[in-house]
């Protein structure tokens, strides 16, 4: 592949085309190329629960290492050094209610307006880097429906809602002619970067400058799209890994979130594992209908409308604890996952929250926010903005960077996380 690569770049060059090439393994020294290699696999993972999390029941009263946990904390409390609680944030200009988890992981404005246009994702946008190094660039997934990866065209990327279907995704191979029809599709869509490319290079030599910019932006994102296609191909004549676990059984009934959120969780961690992907996010869809949980006696969407109904708190505690509970098993799956000398919750960041900060009034202040392993100093409460409405974008500025990507500003954000620090 290596000669393919430099050969195929040299032959663009030698069009005379002015486009900044991009830096492929190919072009660095073998030291380089090896040194790279060895640098540890950094990954993400992003949830949100879009009914909301009781923030009373969340945030601890005092910031800082020495804060006293909190209901909602107790669950975690093993994994204390693990994790960041992180109050007073929000997406700047972000309102909408229910509508505001479109805008969970892109903090583009007013998703309820009706002229309303997403922006991309922060793991689209990380994929875009990344996304080559692995058999698939990201993994976006749901209990139900709409998910929250967002491509740089402003669209939702398809979800994937049945575990069944993802473990045959990642671990199962397909028939030699079912294999061979997919490279040909990727053969073909080379075809067609070929033609696009030349097409667009025969244009340039018209335009003025300023629409020459554009188009050599237009070649940069094109020749991305190749090395992809490229790189896709090469997986598909490479087997799949091979995991000691058997395939998953679907649970068809919708109000069980807890064993169908677990059965997600645990496609999540093969994935991680086995390398397969480095970029995860999975939407927790709420349910208009009683959750299949012991001492749920109401509907979960109602309850999160509870006008501070002290009844209905105490219900919707017992929904929101379960999410604890097998959020801290995924977690702590994840730490006893060695990889190299140390582990996979220590190179995968988990962002966890919800785009309402208040889900009874639809508030979008103050929202519920974790962040668990990846490489920071954790075990601290840190609270942000007396107003509730500090930049959650700066969280994904710290994020992306510890991906290893050169950005200094996302969507509405003012620069990385404060009191945030990388081990």
């Amino acid at each position: 592949m290596r000669e393919r690569y430099l050969s195929r770049r040299t032959f663009l060059r030698g069009t005379g085309v002015a486009i900044a090439l991009p830096l492929l393994d190919a072009m660095l020294p073998l030291t380089a190329t090896a040194a790279a290699t060895a640098a540890p696999k950094r990954r993400m993972v992003a949830i949100n629960l879009s009914l909301g999390l009781h923030t009373p029941n969340l945030f601890p009263t005092t910031p800082g290492k020495d804060y006293e946990l909190t209901t909602y904390l107790k669950p975690l409390a093993a994994l204390r050094d693990q994790f960041t609680v992180i109050s007073g944030t929000s997406h700047p200009g972000v309102d909408g209610g229910h509508l505001s988890e479109n805008s969970f992981l892109t903090a583009a404005p007013h998703p309820g307006s009706a002229s309303f246009r997403n922006t991309i994702s922060i793991d689209q946008l990380a994929a875009e880097k990344i996304g080559i190094e692995t058999r698939f660039g990201y993994l976006s997934l749901s209990l139900a429906g709409r998910g929250l990866s967002v491509s740089r065209a402003g669209v939702t990327v398809p979800s994937e809602t049945r575990p069944s279907q993802v473990f045959a995704k990642l671990f199962l191979e397909g028939r030699p002619d079912e294999k061979a029809r997919q490279i040909q599709r990727l053969k073909d869509g080379q075809s067609v970067m070929d033609v696009v490319l030349e097409k667009a290079r025969r244009m340039r030599k018209r335009l003025a400058p300023a629409d020459q910019q554009k188009l050599d932006q237009y070649f940069t994102a094109v020749r991305d799209t190749e090395q992809r296609l490229l790189k896709s191909e090469d997986w598909e004549q490479k087997p799949k890994p091979k995991v000691d676990v058997a395939p998953p059984r679907d649970i068809p009934d919708s109000t069980d979130i807890i064993g169908r959120a677990q059965l997600i969780y645990d496609m999540i961690h093969l994935a991680l594992q086995t390398d397969s992907t480095r970029l995860i996010t999975f939407h927790k869809n709420g349910i208009n209908a009683v959750p299949k949980i012991p001492g749920v006696a109401n509907d979960y969407h109602n309850l999160s409308h509870h006008g501070r109904d002290e009844t209905k708190i105490e219900e919707l505690a017992v929904i929101e604890l379960a999410q604890m509970a097998i959020f801290r098993d995924f977690l702590t799956k994840l730490r006893e996952t060695p990889e190299g000398d140390s582990n996979l919750l220590e190179r995968t960041m988990v962002l966890y929250g919800s785009n309402l900060g208040n889900a009874s009034s639809h508030d979008t202040k103050n929202l519920p926010i974790l962040l668990a392993g990846g490489g920071f100093r954790h075990g601290q409460h840190l609270a942000l903005g007396s107003e509730q409405d500090y930049p959650l974008p700066n969280l994904y500025v710290s994020m992306l960077q510890r991906l290893g990507l050169e950005v200094d500003q996302f969507a509405t954000s003012t620069g990385t996380l404060r009191g945030l620090e990388m081990t």
